[in-house]
This record gives C-alpha cells, structure tokens and sequence, in this order.
C-alpha cells in the first residue's frame, strides 16, 4: 500500500504535530479499510466472453455480484478466446500484473477438444500455478471435464488431474467450471459448448461460494 506525502507550507505549517498526527492516523485507517482486492480472471473463451454483449462475460457478472454482496473487488478480465495451456504459459508473465492478488486459473479445455495428452496439460498447469505462488499470488484452480466423444480412457487419464493440482499446490478448486450449464441448450449459445449471459449467471451463482470463503479467509488474515 502506497502513500504520498506532501510538505505543507504556508499557514499549513502552524498545524500541531499531534493534529497533524491524528490526520495520517485517520487517513491510513480509512485507506487500509478502502483497499480493493485485485482478481485476475485468466483463461480461454469462457473466461473471455466469446460472443457476449459488454458487461455479460464471466468476470463482469462476478465482479458485480461480489460487490452487491458487500465485497470490494476489482476483476480484470484475462481470457482470450482459443488459448490452451501452452499459450497461457507462454504469456503468463505479461497478461497477469504482479499487483493482482487473487487468479482465477481457467485453461484447459481448448488441450481436451484437441485430444492434447492431459499429462502435458497437468504439467503446463502445475508450472503456471508454481509461478503465480512464486509471486505471492492466490491462485483459484477452475476444473474442465472431457467431452463424452473422446472416450473413456481420454478421461480417466484428464478429468482427474485438476484435483491433483489443487492437491498438490493446496489451493482452491472449482471441479467443472462449466457445472450446470454444459448440459442445458438454453444456457448455451447456438454453438452449443460456449454460456451465453444467463449460463454465465448461473456459473457465477454456482461458483460465488467458493470465492466467498475465499475473500472471507484473506479478510480473517488481515485482521
């Protein structure tokens, strides 16, 4: 937390020391109360918005209605639409600030529907959460489960290495970032895989807990 200080003058300089004292007290107290927490949605077209109107994408929807439950955050949207693990790694360093305090972590699902091996999307996730922790950055894992079409041993070896992750990084886990919505057609624009406003709302309903528990933990920490 950064404060500028100016030099008084003028009939400034006949303030008390113990007024002028009171008022930097005062001033911290509400700026340390005012400190909005940095969220960083990072992911591919479900986080990016594909083919939603202004205001109606993932991180949009949750930023509002945290601050309509009391929360005072600010989420930044980081998706680009088509991105796969290797791509988010890639540009990891430049799309995530180091000021953001909290990532939503959401790739995957681009290395399923090509049939990329989950072994190199596991490891692609592992170095990009290793990475964020490095910085000091809480890192909120988003699962991704295998289409029914790419078979049975495609999934067993790919639905289960997002709790894995989580596991190993003891960080927290959505388990199918698309839960609710992947299998309702009136949640789902005509291309029937990605949410339109109101699939979103729902992911957001669904997923709102977990980002209350943890907010309510870091504001506990803080304390």
């Amino acid at each position: 937390m950064a404060f500028k200080f100016f030099r008084p003058f003028g009939q400034f300089t006949k303030i008390s020391s113990a007024a002028a004292a009171l008022v930097l007290m005062l001033s911290v107290s509400v700026s340390a109360r005012a400190e909005t927490i940095r969220i960083v949605g990072f992911g591919d077209s479900l986080m990016a918005g594909y083919n939603l109107g202004p205001d109606e994408g993932f991180p949009e929807q949750l930023e509002d209605a945290l601050r309509a439950e009391g929360y005072d955050v600010a989420i930044a949207n980081a998706g680009v639409s088509g991105d796969t693990t290797s791509g988010g790694l890639s540009r990891l360093e430049w799309s995530v600030p180091e000021e953001a305090d909290i990532v939503l972590l959401e790739l995957g699902a681009n290395d399923m529907l090509r049939g990329i091996p989950p072994a190199s999307t596991e490891q692609n996730l592992d170095r990009m959460i290793a990475m964020l922790k490095e910085r000091g950055q809480q890192v909120i894992l988003a699962g991704m489960l295998a289409a029914p079409n790419l078979g049975e041993d495609y999934a067993a070896a790919f639905n289960p290495l997002y709790e894995r992750l989580a596991n190993k990084h003891e960080i927290h886990l959505i388990p199918f970032f698309l839960d609710g919505v992947a299998a309702e057609p009136s949640l789902l624009l005509e291309d029937g895989m990605h949410p339109n406003a109101q699939g979103i709302a729902r992911m957001v309903e669904r997923i709102l807990p977990t980002f209350r528990t943890v907010l309510d933990e870091r504001s506990e920490e803080g304390a």
